[in-house]
């Protein structure tokens, strides 16, 4: 496969061209459905080439490999595989050079990761990192990018076409006290370019006005180091209200007054909100293409493993290259027994509070590719829905399907609003979407001064408890404080915490409020809300045998459903599979919201099922150990904080009694 420079150089002068970042998904059924979306975007948009993220700290090795030789060598895209160098010895590194040389890879995003934990963690053999044996590499050390840079080209020479990162609003990083400045960065942008990088990628932005700033002083910069270098702004797809205001508040991406005045006005329309961050993107897009290029104008899609509304962005702003088969003209409905399911992704208008996603009840079916489904009421194979291989392969009509037209398109797009962890475990999208992996989000010197030095367990309950009355603005699970829903519940809570049951997610229940409740509404006018009370909590050893108890009393047994885990993997929950599931991933499948609305199917955009609890069980836990290496090794908030890791179950608990506003919290706390 090409370098990326090479193909960009032999783009036609004043073309265009664009990239899609992709990212490793949490759940093998996520995995699955990633390839045939994959396929589909592939061939109805055409990329010059794709990226897959690599996890913090290398936490994604594998999956990340896996995805780009599935890219590479069976879809035959060019691959670029994202590299980060904190926080992970120099044997890993080499073993994923080596790994992505062998599979064909030619180019690398060269990036830093998550600022570097302290010396006695830093090479340590663990969690991939390192000899596995405890001793320390001090061989190389990658504590900026530039290191990455500089390794790459002294052992690979040029066989890498290497790209690295820049912000166009500058750098949030601590190292820096004036915080934001590109002017601060550009020595240090300077040196990777010099050192040997081929490209520059941008981080996501929505402030026009300022790349526009940033590109002028990278081409007019006196080292002539960004004179004729690709540049690519990297954009991202408004996929939901809420996940954007995540995103740009982790990144720090400023979004203009008059950008967030459109999404404020829709925001209680998951749908409108998606529609018009695709005229937002579009117009940035527009607006950059007709700004002076040294050569070809690129764009990088960060996809979040969706395709709807990057579809519509490439196609309005004519990105997607022509083919002389795109005269053929898109088959969209074709009759088939397909009208007789239920399919995922009809049309609906959003809930307003939450993320949605439309293929959360267990009985849609989403058509796959293999001639075998592994569950019957949740996949149908295409032949059994009569889909006919042709002529549906066209690239108009996978474009069409790319952009959720057609029965075929609604299958296609059936989580095109996911809902993070609460979403659909079969999505690509399944999870906090970023890819990247387990991680606090936030240096060693922001963590010591949010959680400073706990010395006891009571120490960390004294966390969580002020965590929810509002005096520190986050815990390592969760990035926000408590929302006006959970602020209904907030007294329950500290009684839990108290305890010294920490919990980390919940919600109240609800029974027929209205749609457009200002605390609990969400979706279309004129409709009605339910829920089901839950609380995910980190609760003792000792307490959890007689939670258990409990909960598996005959008093009980039928009004709750429950799953539990711990660090070391053990599973138990009130729905466990027979022998002959052991290990599918198949289980119990609860919806914990749901709406009803006229005109509309009943939409269930919250659920916890098995997989999803099991996928976020290995992270949650493995949010422990990062938290713990903040800390000194042998010190004793690291012991205090892996003792928690070690001695603790994360339980999540269902009640079934909607209409018992009282009913779960009289259970845990009698």
């Amino acid at each position: 496969m090409e370098k990326i420079t090479d193909k960009i150089a032999a783009l036609p002068p004043g073309s265009n061209y664009f990239s899609l970042e992709f990212f490793p998904p949490k759940t093998t059924m996520g995995s699955s459905n990633l390839r045939a979306r994959l396929d589909r975007m592939s061939r109805a948009l055409r990329p010059l080439f794709i990226t897959v993220t690599w996890g913090a700290g290398g936490s994604t090795a594998t999956k990340s490999l896996e995805l780009a030789e599935l890219c590479q060598r069976e879809l035959g895209l060019t691959t670029c595989l994202h590299l980060t160098c904190t926080n992970m010895s120099r044997k890993l590194v080499d073993r994923a050079l080596e790994d992505a040389k062998a599979l064909g890879i030619r180019n690398i995003l060269a990036l830093r990761g998550d600022p570097p934990r302290s010396e006695e963690y830093r090479d340590v053999g663990e969690n991939g990192n390192g000899s596995g044996n405890g001793e320390v590499d001090t061989e190389e050390e990658f504590e900026w990018a530039v290191d990455l840079v500089r390794y790459i080209r002294k052992q690979y020479g040029d066989y890498f076409c290497i790209g690295v990162a820049a912000y166009p609003e500058g750098h949030a990083d601590e190292s820096d006290p004036a915080g934001q400045s590109l002017e601060h960065d550009l020595p240090y942008l300077v040196g990777k370019v010099q050192a040997g990088a081929d490209f520059i990628m941008t981080q996501l932005f929505f402030d026009v006005e300022a790349y526009d700033g940033f590109e002028k002083r990278l081409r007019e910069h006196e080292s002539g180091a960004f004179k004729d270098m690709p540049i690519i702004p990297g954009m991202m797809p408004i996929q939901s209200y809420q996940m954007i205001k995540r995103t740009t508040k982790l990144s720090h991406a400023r979004m203009p007054p008059d950008v967030m005045a459109r999404l404020d006005e829709v925001r209680g329309d998951d749908e409108m909100v998606k529609k018009v961050g695709v005229d937002v993107v579009s117009e940035i897009v527009t607006h950059v293409q007709k700004e002076p290029s040294p050569g070809p104008r690129g764009f990088h899609f960060y996809t979040l493993n969706l395709e709807k509304a990057v579809a519509f962005i490439l196609e309005r702003t004519n990105l997607i290259p022509s083919s002389p088969l795109d005269s053929e003209s898109a088959i969209l409905d074709v009759p088939s027994p397909l009208e007789s399911l239920q399919i995922n992704g009809s049309t609906h208008k959003r809930p307003s509070r939450r993320l949605s996603s439309i293929g959360s009840d267990p009985h849609n079916r989403v058509i796959i590719s293999g001639s075998i489904t592994s569950n019957p009421d949740r996949e149908t194979t295409a032949e059994e829905a009569a889909v006919p291989a042709e002529p549906v392969n066209t690239r108009a009509n996978t474009l069409a399907i790319s952009e959720g037209e057609g029965s075929l398109g609604r299958e296609a797009t059936w989580d095109d609003f996911p809902n993070g962890r609460w979403g659909d475990a079969r999505s690509p999208a399944y999870g906090e979407i970023d890819g990247y992996g387990v991680s606090l989000h936030m240096s060693v010197n922001q963590a010591i001064k949010l959680w400073g030095f706990p010395t006891s367990t009571e120490d960390i309950t004294s966390l969580f408890i002020r965590h929810i009355e509002g005096s520190i603005s986050a815990l390592p699970w969760s990035e926000q404080g408590l929302n006006e829903e959970t602020n209904t519940i907030k007294s329950q809570l500290l009684k839990l915490n108290q305890k010294g049951w920490w919990t980390v997610a919940s919600q109240p229940a609800v029974n027929g409020v209205k749609s457009s409740d200002p605390i609990f509404g969400w979706g279309p006018k004129n409709g009605f809300v339910f829920q089901k009370a839950f609380v995910e909590l980190f609760i003792p050893v000792a307490d959890w045998t007689a939670l258990h108890a409990k909960l598996t009393s005959s008093s009980v047994v039928t009004t709750v459903s429950w799953y539990a885990s711990n660090a070391s993997g053990s599973f138990l929950s009130s729905s466990p599979n027979s022998p002959e599931d052991a290990g599918t991933g198949s289980g119990s499948t609860n919806a914990v919201t749901w709406g009803a609305f006229p005109g509309k199917e009943i939409i269930t955009p919250t659920i916890i099922e098995e997989v999803s609890f099991r996928a976020w069980a290995e992270e949650a836990f493995g949010i422990w150990g990062e938290w713990g290496r903040v800390y000194p090794a042998r010190s004793v908030s690291k012991s205090v904080v892996d003792g928690c890791r070690e001695g603790y179950w994360l339980v999540n608990v269902i009640h079934h009694g909607y209409v018992e506003r009282e009913g779960l919290w009289e259970l845990l706390l009698k």
